[in-house]
């Protein structure tokens, strides 16, 4: 137990799921009685919260807990928590590469936080990757918004990407609960979040691993009956849900968002390649024919769904005929954000040893032909806003501009207008779209959204 005069400070690198994460492990040291603060050099206790997904991510963890090692020196009660994806696939190879840290901990034993962190400071050392039964969600998180919250509901992946280390480092899926899912997300309502985001590795994974699921027969639980089961909390205005994979994205998914009123209308679904080949050759399990299809459905059903995506470029053995069925793809669908990467090879995934490794030139050369792209297609996108009305959820001030407050629109486009955030946080206020970009909208206000 500590006293209110130390203070913690943590980084969080990647994505949404660590972000969750971190809000997590937050609720527990302040529960500790740590207080936060925003100078990582003012705190005792420092938190990494790590992604490996790419090798620049995890060059740059590497490059903060240097500078934080060499301060440790000088004040040897620092103490130093390296968390998420990095700790889990290094272990104990991290302590070797930086001996200063005092506990290294897998993304499975975020609620478990407490209980390592008492055994360091007994003077132990720890390192916690064994693969574990996740806790449930009983801390509660110290989280970074008042009006939009993340909700886990499913850890872990059980694809096998040839390119991804997520499985390797995350675990096996875990579903919770549809009775704590709804019950978390009751409590968000009474401390007035508007906003929630449902999180999963592979999100239309969620409950064939629970109890009354069969692989052969009919799930008891999936993903479409949660949105249903947990859809009428009274008070949350708005859900969303990441992430998608193509393999499980059924039109009964698609029609219940469609029905839904409170599901917004974007999609996050990554394709990662155009060309089916390399999709083959990523165990991805579909065929850029069927993501079309999807595709196609959803705006079938909701004619201006956004739809968000994830692209690799530069995957072993890509021939510039494949590459360019990839843009064919993204020219084709017309994707509102698309997130690129080039290729990197992560340790321990089987791609990693091929042969058929492309020069960084390359890979280079077709990322920034792939994002330029990116950027003409969602300024297109935009384009559809003009002059329309929006509902925007205010979330924010607009930090290049305090006169104005920020939001969200139900299709996931940042929004800035003028208003004062004291009297707008967490109100829907419909919105004249007055200026368009690829990514991002000014309007004026026309008046506030009464919800139903």
């Amino acid at each position: 137990m500590t006293t209110n005069s130390q203070r913690y400070h943590i980084t969080t690198f990647g994505c949404q799921m660590n972000k969750a994460d971190s809000e997590r492990m937050a609720g527990v040291l302040e529960e500790m009685g740590f207080d936060f603060t925003e100078d990582p050099n003012d705190a005792n206790v420092i938190l990494y919260n790590t992604c490996t997904i790419r090798d620049n991510a995890e060059q740059k963890v590497y490059s903060y807990l240097g500078r934080q090692a060499k301060r440790k020196q000088k004040e040897p009660n620092l103490t130093i928590i390296v968390a998420g994806c990095v700790a889990q696939q290094e272990g104990e190879t991290l302590l070797s590469r930086v001996p200063e840290i005092d506990l290294v901990m897998g993304p499975q034993h975020a609620n478990r936080l407490q209980d390592l962190l008492e055994q360091v400071f007994q003077g132990n050392q720890i390192v916690a990757t064994e693969p574990i039964e996740i806790i449930e969600d009983i801390t509660k998180p110290r989280r970074d918004s008042e009006v939009t919250a993340w909700v886990n509901v499913i850890y872990g992946c059980n694809e096998r990407c040839t390119y991804c280390v997520v499985p390797n480092v995350r675990g096996i899926e875990q579903s919770r609960r549809p009775e704590a899912i709804r019950e978390e997300i009751e409590e968000l309502s009474r401390l007035g979040y508007k906003e929630i985001t449902l999180l999963g590795q592979n999100i239309d994974a969620y409950g064939r691993d629970l109890p009354g699921s069969s692989p052969g027969g009919r799930n008891l639980y999936n993903f479409t009956d949660l949105l249903y089961f947990i859809h009428d909390v009274p008070g949350i205005e708005r859900i969303r849900f990441a992430t998608s994979h193509p393999r499980y994205f059924t039109e009964r998914l698609i029609r219940a968002c469609a029905e839904l009123p409170k599901i917004c209308e974007h999609f996050h679904i990554p394709f990662q390649s155009g060309d089916n080949q390399l999709l083959k050759a990523m165990a991805r399990g579909y065929t850029q024919e069927k993501y079309r299809q999807i595709i196609h459905t959803i705006r079938e059903y909701m004619p201006d769904a956004s739809i968000s995506a994830d692209a690799i470029v530069g995957f072993p053995g890509e021939t510039d005929e494949q590459f360019e069925n990839t843009m064919k793809l993204v020219d084709d669908i017309g994707f509102d954000l698309l997130n690129t990467a080039a290729y990197s090879p992560r340790p321990g995934t089987p791609a990693a040893l091929w042969e058929n490794q492309l020069s960084d030139e390359i890979k280079a050369d077709r990322l920034q032909q792939l994002n330029r792209l990116v950027s003409v297609k969602a300024a297109e996108r935009s384009q559809r806003y003009l002059g329309r009305i929006e509902e925007v959820l205010v979330e924010g001030t607009n930090s290049k501009d305090t006169s104005q407050v920020m939001g969200r629109t139900r299709g996931n486009r940042l929004t800035f207008f003028s208003g004062n955030l004291a009297e707008l946080k967490g109100q829907q206020v419909k919105v004249k779209i007055t200026q368009v970009r690829p990514f991002s909208l000014t309007g004026e206000p026309v008046e506030l959204c009464i919800p139903v």
